[in-house]
């Protein structure tokens, strides 16, 4: 009588099959393969020959050759080495003790000697004592030795400790420098800038002082307040010249042009006014914002305004029509600055979103974002005669190259609200802060040179000191700060400051360059 065959399912079977596939096999679990000693010689000569055959006839390391009298060895790859050293001059070889015996009362023969090498350390250390030798200074001029090229191969060689930068008493290296590490690159010296100092405080307004200008021909400069009001100054004396009414709120910013005898002013009313200088009266009107208007800028080239605005847009007008020529929307919170140059891009601005946006002027759209920033960039200023700007923020000051916004350096240090950057020719940046701090940096080093806090006028609270705004005037020789304590401050260089007076304080300083 035949048995019946027990049927399993297809799962029990394949299960079975994977149990006995692994019993079979489990001795051999995880065990290298066996290296093969012609393969991998065949492997690595073919390796040398592809990828190093232009540096194999260079100098193999004095110590890893044993025998002094082959001039002509063969490596283990069939590769013929030339050794350096081979006239008559005298080169510094490490080896290892004086032959012993390996016991008291052992003669000491060929059979019966003992000779150790020294450690890797001992060698190192006893490298770096030697003095070069003329044949390593010639070498010093060639490329990486033959060690290098069959470390980088997987030959192995004379172990290295990790972090050195240069390869140990290689062919082609100088003894005395071979455990020197690799220097982080430092901050060159800065310029040496005289220090700024206070000369004089105007006052005469009601309210802060929000914005200021001076006029190009350098002989008045105008203010405006949160007393509603513009106020022109001669530049000299500091006296009063005019006062101008028309604004119902903060006057936010003003400037002054260069091709027409016209003031442009903006305020938190909604409004942007022009005014004509010979009759001291408001001739245009520009209606399209729909919330305050943070700041104005004119086109050096053509008669083109830029304002910015709470409503996240910046507009761009033909002073002469009056038209908006384009909206240039894509910020996402209050815009706080724009700026406007006759290169591209032609309008740059920055935004409480955080954002710094390069515009293109023709099309009205955005050429480049920067999203570096972390806080609110309240200030952008451009270089005068660089293709560079710099913007401010809370986080850090940073400096940018045009056209397309590359990141140069982080000025760290001013630790406060920037409301205002300003620049000169000699490379001066001013940064005035929310809480009446003023620093003063080397543009091309970022070294903060001189750090400023004025006192406020006799009667004013200490929480009213504030920078909102500053300036340069025509010349650069003096500093023009609009500030809470509802006056505007004027600096000008220390003449009798010398460099041994005033010397930098200055430290070469491992650069720490962050991207953000």
């Amino acid at each position: 009588m035949v048995e019946e065959v027990q049927k399993h399912s297809v799962h029990t079977l394949v299960f079975r099959s994977l149990k006995r596939t692994h019993d079979m096999f489990v001795a051999d679990n995880a065990k290298p393969v066996s290296l093969d000693e012609k393969s991998h010689k065949i492997k690595m000569a073919v390796k040398l020959r592809v990828e190093y055959s232009s540096v194999l006839h260079m100098p193999v390391i004095k110590e890893n050759t044993r025998d002094k009298g082959s001039h002509g060895a063969i490596d283990s790859y069939g590769h013929k080495q030339y050794l350096q050293n081979s006239g008559d001059d005298n080169e510094y070889l490490i080896t290892g003790t004086h032959p012993y015996p390996p016991g008291p009362g052992v003669a000491l023969t060929a059979d019966t000697k003992i000779q150790r090498m020294p450690s890797e350390s001992a060698a190192q250390s006893l490298a770096v004592a030697l003095p070069p030798s003329q044949s390593k200074m010639e070498a010093s001029r060639t490329a990486a030795g033959v060690g290098d090229i069959y470390r980088h191969a997987g030959i192995p060689e004379r172990s290295q400790p990790p972090g050195l930068t240069m390869a140990m008493m290689e062919a082609g290296g100088n003894k005395n420098s071979a455990l020197m590490a690799k220097k982080a690159p430092t901050m060159p010296k800065p310029q040496w800038h005289p220090p700024w100092k206070l000369y004089r405080v105007i006052s005469g307004h009601l309210g802060w002082v929000r914005c200021i200008a001076v006029e190009p021909g350098n002989q008045w400069f105008v203010t405006g307040s949160a007393d509603r009001t513009i106020k022109i100054w001669d530049l000299a004396s500091g006296k009063l010249k005019l006062s101008l009414t028309g604004h119902i709120s903060t006057v936010r910013g003003v400037i002054v042009s260069g091709r027409s005898p016209y003031l442009f002013s903006c305020g938190e009313d909604k409004q942007v006014k022009c005014w004509d200088l010979e009759y001291n009266k408001v001739i245009r009107h520009y209606h399209g914002h729909l919330s305050a208007v943070y700041g104005l800028d004119l086109h050096p080239t053509i008669d083109v305004l830029v304002t910015c605005s709470r409503d996240s847009t910046a507009r761009i007008w033909d002073v002469r029509t009056k038209a908006s020529v384009h909206t240039l929307s894509g910020h996402t919170n209050a815009v706080a600055t724009v700026k406007c140059q006759a290169a591209e891009p032609q309008i740059i601005t920055g935004s409480h979103d955080t954002t710094i946006r390069l515009w293109d002027l023709v099309a009205g759209k955005t050429r480049v974002t920067l999203t570096n920033h972390k806080k609110s960039v309240r200030a952008v200023v451009l270089h005068p005669r660089q293709y560079t700007f710099a913007s401010g923020s809370p986080d850090n000051i940073k400096q940018w190259k045009f056209p397309d916004g590359n990141f140069i350096q982080n000025l760290s240090g001013h630790n406060a609200i920037i409301n205002t950057l300003a620049v000169n020719s000699d490379g001066v940046l001013v940064s005035g802060a929310d809480n009446g701090t003023m620093h003063l940096w080397d543009w091309r080093t970022g070294y903060n040179f001189q750090r400023v806090h004025a006192a406020v006028q006799p009667g004013s609270l200490d929480s009213e000191s504030g920078i909102f705004s500053c300036a340069f005037d025509q010349s650069e020789s003096r500093l023009l700060t609009a500030e809470a304590d509802k006056t505007i401050k004027v600096y000008r260089e220390d003449d009798a400051a010398t460099e041994e007076t005033h010397p930098v304080s200055w430290k070469p300083e491992i650069i720490k360059r962050k991207r953000f």
